[in-house]
């Protein structure tokens, strides 16, 4: 009779227990979301490209993270982290002419300085130290003596570090800082993906702008030197494609490196390129696509049949 009563109770209990309610369940977290980081890679007046890239992600609401650039890819990145909009970007590149940023002045280590250059800077970008920038930025320069990159980031002043990037050997003077001369940023490093993530970037676009298609037979000195570092360059190309998710090239065939009369068609190309990758970018993001905002008023248009200016000299400067 005892064990009888006992199974019972013991019946019972479990029933209650089964219809006992569920404690409060621990809700997952929701992923993280991407941390974006655009790596512009250098091509001179083609640079222009980029404010194209850059106009579309406005549009389209897509979050930078941070942006590195070498070369002309520093000049944007710079201009773009400071706060400057894609259509100052886009004006400011479609004026400027070389007597805008260098004077020719003969040495024995180049052609031309770059004195005038942080006078340009100093009316596009809004700010101009690296702890000031609204996103966080990165210029890579390369120390001619040991062929090895030169970082700038998170403090210090930009307009040394972007004069020096930008110095394309033999044409522009090294520029010396620190018991150091330096030179172009892309001939150690073409694309600076691996800064960006550094900068906390979980996925990376480049953006390069290659002379694509044939190439004409050099007929000086500057475009000897110029293909030289290109073909060196594609050689290399797998150290910055490993560390980025996305590589942009924007059809940027046939116009030379001093070819800022063709910036319309420059910024049509950057947009393309950015229209083209905006599938694989959103589905990073894994959100409803916004509403896209107006078009900024971009410089004019050239007219169609234009024919584009030839590459004549350095086109990674």
């Amino acid at each position: 009779m005892k064990a009888a009563k006992w199974m019972g109770s013991m019946v019972s209990a479990l029933r209650r227990f089964s219809r006992a309610p569920a404690g409060p369940t621990v809700a997952s977290e929701p992923p993280a979301p991407p941390k974006i980081g655009l790596a512009l890679g250098g091509g001179f007046a083609r640079g222009i490209a980029h404010a194209g890239v850059l106009e579309v992600f406005a549009r389209r609401r897509i979050p930078i993270h941070c942006v590195t650039g070498v070369s002309a890819g520093s000049i944007v990145a710079a201009a773009y982290a400071s706060g400057a909009s894609p259509a100052e970007i886009a004006r400011a590149g479609c004026a400027m002419r070389f007597g805008d940023i260098a004077r020719w002045s003969l040495g024995r280590m180049g052609f031309a300085v770059s004195e005038r250059m942080k006078r340009f800077l100093e009316r596009l970008l809004k700010s101009y130290r690296f702890e000031e920038m609204r996103i966080p930025l990165g210029v890579i320069a390369t120390d001619l003596c040991t062929g090895e990159e030169v970082r700038f980031r998170d403090a210090g002043d930009v307009f040394l570090p972007i004069r020096a990037s930008c110095a394309y050997p033999g044409l522009f003077r090294p520029v010396r800082h620190e018991e150091r001369l330096l030179v172009d940023g892309a001939m150690s490093m073409e694309i600076p993906a691996l800064l960006a993530r550094e900068l906390g970037a979980t996925h990376v676009i480049a953006v390069h702008l290659p002379v694509l298609g044939p190439v004409p037979s050099p007929s000086n000195v500057f475009q000897v030197v110029n293909r030289c570092f290109q073909i060196i360059e594609s050689r290399a190309e797998d150290s910055w494609r490993s560390h980025s998710d996305l590589v942009m090239e924007p059809d940027v065939r046939g116009i030379g490196w001093d070819g800022f009369t063709c910036g319309p068609e420059l910024l049509k190309a950057g947009e393309a390129a950015a229209l083209a990758a905006l599938p694989t970018i959103e589905a990073w993001l894994a959100r409803p696509r916004p509403p896209a905002l107006p078009a900024a008023v971009l410089p004019e248009t050239i007219p169609a049949g234009r024919p584009p200016v030839a590459a004549q000299s350095p086109a990674t400067a």
